[in-house]
């Protein structure tokens, strides 16, 4: 793996990133490169099941940006994810540990119940929040 310095050059090398479209301070449309279209393929195939596999970090990465990118945006990134955890495994010879459905939501807690009040308040609930102990 001493090819690419960091796992951030191999997905780049691998076509998973967005370009960098912009000019004048306007942003446009960020198409994914072209490359070598063998790995590009496997990997978004590869993304697609680990998308629909039940628990897993990769699903839940998938499910919280599809809802504000898109599914193929989405893919994309759950795709380069893959790649660079395979990075990390062959660099340094550990093997793969999912970080859990719920990674997200142990990030920060306090968005999550802010999310879930706002989503019973335009249900018609009204709530009160009491920690326990």
């Amino acid at each position: 793996m001493s090819r690419f310095p960091t796992a951030g050059h191999l997905v780049s090398w691998a076509g998973l990133c967005p370009r960098n479209d912009e000019s004048a301070g306007k942003r446009r449309s960020t198409r994914v490169r072209k490359s070598g279209t063998w790995l590009k393929t496997t990997l978004v195939t590869a993304a697609w099941a680990a998308a629909r596999k039940k628990d897993c970090y990769l699903r839940s990465q998938f499910l919280r940006l599809k809802a504000r990118r898109g599914p193929k945006k989405a893919i994309l990134a759950v795709a380069a994810s893959i790649l660079t955890a395979a990075y990390y495994m062959l660099r340094d010879g550990v093997e793969y540990r999912d970080l859990g459905h719920d990674h997200f939501d142990r990030l920060d807690k306090t968005k999550v119940i802010n999310r879930l009040v706002r989503r019973l308040g335009q249900l018609g609930c009204e709530v009160q929040i009491k920690h326990a102990a």
